[in-house]
Formats: structure tokens, sequence, C-alpha cells
């Protein structure tokens, strides 16, 4: 009997050399407006819900928009394992207020690092996988000078959750919905 067979061969010489090209390429930035955040996530992009973290940004720019530039600090580490391609993330993200004449006004600078597990499945004639958060994500507030204090751990906190909610169901509905051949 003929069964249908995938075989699949990913070195980490390979995925970390594909982590290399987009690092330096600069295709690991993205800019988030508040546009861009779904009205059911807790958390909107504006000085008012970012008040909660930080009084003093709600004090100086009463109610406005906010934007977020997110970027790789450092190319991603990839390992690969059996049952698993394991990723080391290291981020940062930029916030800036959005004033009525478009002008950005830097807010804070929180660096982010996490580790990931995706786990290829099959099921059926079909090539799926899942991500998943291992290990703890963590952020540090770079402490610029004349910015105001951001209260990191309750940041931290709902960001977690945040990704839980939205971020990691998002990447598992979009991984790998191809058929096999």
């Amino acid at each position: 009997a003929h069964e249908p067979m995938l075989l699949l061969a990913v070195t980490e010489f390979v995925a970390n050399s594909a982590a290399f090209t987009y690092f330096t390429s600069g295709a690991l930035r993205r800019n988030i407006s508040s546009s861009m955040i779904p009205r059911r996530f807790p958390l909107q992009l504006t000085t008012k819900s970012m008040g909660v973290f930080s009084p003093q940004l709600q004090d100086r720019y009463p109610d406005q928009p906010m934007e977020l530039h997110l970027s790789a600090r450092r190319q991603p580490l990839l390992s690969c394992h059996p049952d698993a391609l394991h990723g080391a993330l290291f981020g940062s993200a930029e916030a800036f207020v959005v004033l009525p004449n478009a002008t950005r006004v830097p807010a804070f600078l929180l660096n982010i690092d996490a580790n990931v597990t995706g786990k290829p499945t099959i099921t059926g004639n079909r090539l799926r996988g899942t991500v998943s958060l291992t290990g703890p994500l963590c952020l540090r507030h770079a402490g610029l000078r004349g910015l105001p204090v951001l209260q990191v751990k309750s940041l931290e906190t709902l960001l977690k959750f945040g990704l839980w909610l939205f971020g990691v169901p998002w990447a598992n509905s979009e991984c790998c919905p191809h058929p096999v051949p």
C-alpha cells in the first residue's frame, strides 16, 4: 500500500541563517497604531489607557493616540529538536504619543525577551503547528532620561494576558493551514 509521506528537514543553520537575513534586512520591525488594536482588547493604545501604567503620560498628553514601534534588538536564536522548534526572541517596543499635528513624542522604551516553541503536527492531510510561550516573558524599562516612569510589572502581567488571549491563538490559527500534497 502506498501512503503519502512528508519528509521535512530543517537544520539550526538554515533556521538561524533565515533569522539573520530577516534581522539584518530590517524585516523584523512593525509599527502598530491605535487603529490596529482590536476594540475588545482590554488595553487601547492611548495615553488614557497607558495612564494606568504611567500617570505622568496622561497628565502630559491627555487622551492622545499612541503608536508602538516594535523591532528586534538582536537576531532571534532558533534551535531544532526532534519534536519542536524553539526560539529566543529579543525585541524592543518604543511607544510614541501622536500629537494633533502628527508629531510623535517618545513616551517609553521597553526591552522584551521571550522564549517560544513551535510544534508541527499532521492531521489528516493538513500540516499544522502550534505555538506557545515557554519560560518567562521579560520586560525591562530602558529608563531613558526625561521619559515618564513606567510600572513595568503591571504592564508585563497585562501583556502576558493579551498574548495568551489574542496573540498565541492568532498564531495558532495562522500556522501552516495548507494541505499536505
